[in-house]
């Protein structure tokens, strides 16, 4: 069939065509009215200098190997410790307590949209009780009525997201959901958590330094030796001093959370767009493959 005839087939078929992209349109125009609005909170974070103390980088190359016996890693750069904490922000461990510190279960696992009159969270009755406290969802075995670590994991996994910026440094955190304001709360949690993880961690790497450390220097009368040890305590006790001292230990909160007024998705007048256009193909398709059936059909007859 050249152009002429193809166009011709469609013309005839127009009705078909017409009523193949009007149901698809309506049925696009019913999604976007009943699906739930998700809203996406966005942070902007940026690196913290890592080598305030100053010190730790002029003994590391003089005492580096003394130092990985006391488990000191002094050759750390702020952009490690950066590329550290964002796979630290995704791991399941550190989510799987974020999660339960702060008792996201319910509003993560069981909200269904959000009601904007009274800023709360309309639960789906299906999967969780309110009033009986309760998960009463029907899972296959293993999974319980209660979701599992793994599947609270995931979901929050996918409504967060982490890009950063090569260049610059820059960070850029995330978290979508369906009530603006829990969006928000969520993210500041998050960054604040995750500062507070990661101060933790090298306190505790710092001061067990520190005891060993004390403890080399109980069995060593080498003057000089005492002196190396001392001067590493002092680095690791400036590290500790640093890190009590700072609440934004390792991410620093440029632009912080707010509640959005503007949903994420659905895009209501783009989906209505695309499924027009998508109506529109298929009506043409459904038409051409009509034509195609009945030639086809034909060909035997006419031999």
């Amino acid at each position: 069939m050249d152009l002429r005839a193809v166009i011709g087939v469609l013309w005839r078929g127009k009705l078909l065509i017409v009523a193949v992209t009007a149901l698809v349109t309506i049925l696009a125009v019913a999604y976007v009215l009943l699906a739930a609005s998700v809203y996406r909170a966005t942070t902007l974070l940026s690196p913290v200098n890592q080598d305030q103390a100053g010190g730790l980088a002029g003994l590391a190359a003089e005492y580096a190997g003394l130092a990985s016996l006391a488990g000191i890693n002094l050759g750390s750069s702020g952009g490690d410790k950066t590329a550290y904490a964002l796979q630290v922000l995704q791991s399941r461990a550190f989510i799987s307590a974020f999660i339960s510190k702060r008792d996201l279960s319910v509003p993560l696992m069981a909200a269904r949209r959000w009601d904007a009159g009274s800023d709360g969270l309309v639960l789906d009755e299906d999967v969780y009780d309110e009033a009986a406290q309760k998960w009463v969802r029907k899972a296959r075995p293993p999974r319980t009525a209660e979701p599992s670590e793994q599947e609270k994991y995931e979901a929050f996994i996918d409504i967060l997201s982490v890009a950063e910026d090569t260049q610059t440094g820059f960070v850029f955190v995330s978290i979508a959901h369906y009530s603006p304001s829990v969006a928000r709360d969520w993210l500041h949690w998050l960054v604040a958590d995750l500062n507070e993880e990661i101060r933790r961690q090298d306190v505790e790497m710092a001061e067990q330094a520190i005891a060993y450390l004390e403890q080399q220097i109980e069995l060593t009368s080498l003057a000089e030796m005492r002196e190396v040890f001392f001067r590493l305590i002092e680095e690791q006790t400036k590290t500790v001093l640093l890190a009590n001292a700072n609440r934004e230990y390792v991410l620093r909160t440029i632009d912080p959370p707010f509640a959005p007024e503007r949903r994420w998705r659905p895009q209501r007048k783009l989906v209505v767009l695309l499924s027009f256009f998508a109506g529109g193909l298929l009506g043409c398709l459904i038409v051409l493959f009509r034509v195609d059936a009945q030639l086809t059909g034909r060909e035997p007859e006419s031999q």
